[in-house]
């Protein structure tokens, strides 16, 4: 009678661990960049009632009589799907397509993120508007527009004022 008991407890925490998980996801429904998680759930172990025979001559083997201790989460994992890519109008605002992070760096450690709401710092730098990181990358070559293999990233700095020669197009 215990077991069972215990085998009913376990599934309610595991599925309320579930909501929680679910109740996350709803409320980072507007938040950009934000990875949505899924929770997986496994089989705790099986207690043995009776022990399984083997083949008699005029019959088959029985298997062994078992019942379930319960459950427990798996993981919790983010999906990393490609969300949906939206005009902002600001010329700050970057996405990514398909794989990959940005690179944020605090001046020690490096940060990773899918949201691309980018502003300029005083000192033109593309930063995190709510942790200050700096963008980080690798800078195009303003005439030819080619990125220079073998480089290193580096803090991504735009002087403020700047401007580029218009190119007719066709």
């Amino acid at each position: 009678m215990m077991n069972s008991l215990f085998a009913g407890v376990s599934g309610l925490r595991n599925h309320l661990t579930k909501m929680d998980v679910i109740g996350n996801n709803i409320a980072n429904i507007n938040t950009l960049g934000f990875k949505a998680g899924r929770t997986t759930f496994k089989e705790m172990l099986a207690q043995t009632i009776r022990g399984a025979s083997r083949q008699r001559a005029a019959t088959g083997g029985v298997n062994p009589l078992q019942y379930g201790l319960g459950m427990a989460v798996a993981s919790i994992d983010n999906i990393f799907s490609q969300g949906g890519l939206e005009m902002t109008g600001k010329s700050t605002d970057l996405a990514i397509q398909g794989n990959g992070f940005f690179i944020l760096s605090d001046g020690v450690s490096n940060y990773y993120t899918r949201a691309g709401n980018f502003s300029y710092d005083a000192t033109g730098y593309l930063v995190d508007p709510g942790t200050g990181y700096i963008l980080q990358g690798k800078m195009a070559d303003s005439v030819t527009g080619e990125i220079p293999s073998g480089t290193a990233i580096e803090d991504i700095q735009l002087p403020l004022g700047q401007t580029a020669p218009a190119n007719a197009t066709t």
